[in-house]
């Protein structure tokens, strides 16, 4: 969910999408060119606050909640994230709150149901790839696997990046880590993970750690 420069650095899938390219620079950094004010993304928008200083690059585990991730990471390719975000309600009641037994479930019927639904992303691919990763995910429990070891060793093994990025231009949009995710990801039947999508999701479920170094999340 959010980003890459919430998702991401010049790219659709992360929160700094939506992120302005350059702002009033933040206390002791006034020389950097680039350098941000307030928050790496959402300052304006109590939601979007929320979601940057509570969830992105807060470390996620457990199967239920990284298939959800993966799927609205998916569902924001091409969008700002902060569409995505004002939709999860919707997307978990459309998706029965991302459970993957259920939705592996889903038939054609269901698939209708979906494009049907106004309150969600309308979009047949997304749609079936959500289904189809879900499936992925009894897969690998059928092989005694678990998504969360799947995603969680292709962490880095710095997840901080040291020295913190100033500015978004700093933040790559993948990175080899992210390449081996989305490989390993495809090879097991999982959709719409390429590497840029897959390090966005990396980002948003804390397997790295991308909050500029201006950031209140960093600073205090």
């Amino acid at each position: 969910m959010p980003p890459t420069p919430p998702p991401l650095h010049g790219s659709a899938s992360s929160p700094f999408a939506a992120a302005p390219s350059s702002s009033v620079a933040q206390p002791g950094l006034a020389s950097t060119p680039g350098a941000v004010a307030g928050r790496c993304f959402g300052d304006g928008d109590p939601l979007y606050e929320q979601y940057h200083d509570t969830e992105w690059g807060v470390p996620v585990r457990g199967d239920q909640a990284l298939y959800e991730r993966l799927c609205l990471e998916a569902f924001q390719s091409g969008l700002a994230w902060i569409t995505v975000l004002r939709k999860r309600p919707a997307f978990r009641a459309a998706f029965a709150d991302f459970d993957p037994e259920r939705v592996a479930r889903f038939d054609d019927d269901d698939v209708a149901r979906l494009l049907g639904d106004a309150g969600i992303i309308r979009n047949r691919a997304k749609i079936d790839a959500s289904i189809a990763n879900a499936r992925a995910v009894l897969g690998l429990w059928d092989a005694g696997q678990t998504l969360t070891d799947l995603l969680w060793s292709h962490a880095p093994e710095q997840r901080v990046r040291d020295p913190r990025a100033v500015t978004y231009a700093e933040v790559p949009a993948t990175t080899p880590e992210s390449r081996a995710l989305a490989k390993a990801l495809k090879t097991q039947g999982f959709r719409f993970v390429g590497p840029t999508t897959a390090y966005a999701a990396m980002q948003a479920c804390g397997l790295v750690d991308d909050h500029l170094a201006g950031c209140p999340v960093v600073t205090g």
